[in-house]
């Protein structure tokens, strides 16, 4: 059931942030090394910028993947804003081809 308040209970797919994070931190180690042979600082200088930011992406999510599923910033802050107990607005009437 839709409640029209979707972007403000929305959860993320910590899991797949988690090892999309990975992918990209491998990537960012290998660059940074691969430059840094190469010759070319500032290249190398860039993919340790990413390194470092994919590392504090990282931290982030495994602290919100320890919190748990039900983690709530407060005591007085519902998980979910509650249903008003009104029907759901019907949608736009659907057309029928026969």
């Amino acid at each position: 059931m839709r409640t029209g308040s979707e972007p403000a209970t929305a959860r993320s797919a910590l899991r797949a942030r988690f090892w999309l994070s990975l992918w990209g931190l491998v990537w960012a180690i290998f660059g940074t090394a691969a430059f840094a042979l190469a010759g070319r600082p500032g290249w190398a200088a860039a993919c340790g910028v990413l390194w470092l930011v994919v590392t504090i992406d990282m931290t982030v999510i495994l602290r919100h993947i320890r919190q748990g599923p039900h983690y709530q910033p407060g005591h007085d802050v519902p998980p979910y804003r509650p249903p008003d107990g009104r029907p759901p607005r019907p949608g736009p009437p659907r057309q029928r081809h026969p």
